[in-house]
């Protein structure tokens, strides 16, 4: 294990920080940059870890959201249903 490698990226300073956020909670461009820096080899640990983290939110978000809509939809269905008659069919 090379412990040089541990501090071969500086901290990030609080504009840098600033700056990111900022850029991450841009609707769709945010999005892409989480992915960038998610991915990005050269990027500082710190950075690509919490836009791993702040991904994996989304993910949970979106699939949390789907469940939702899936049980308000099926619900909809069913009472859409049950105002009819058994002889209206």
């Amino acid at each position: 294990m090379d412990f040089n490698q541990e501090f071969k990226h500086p901290p990030i300073n609080t504009g840098d920080w600033f700056l990111t956020i900022l850029i991450s909670n841009i609707p769709l461009i945010g999005l892409i940059m989480l992915v960038v820096w998610a991915v990005d080899k050269e990027n500082n640990p710190n950075k690509s870890n919490w836009a791993k983290a702040k991904l994996i939110w989304y993910l949970v978000g979106f699939g949390f959201a789907m469940m939702v809509l899936f049980f308000v939809g099926f619900g909809t269905f069913l009472g859409f249903f049950n105002n009819f008659g058994a002889n209206e069919f």
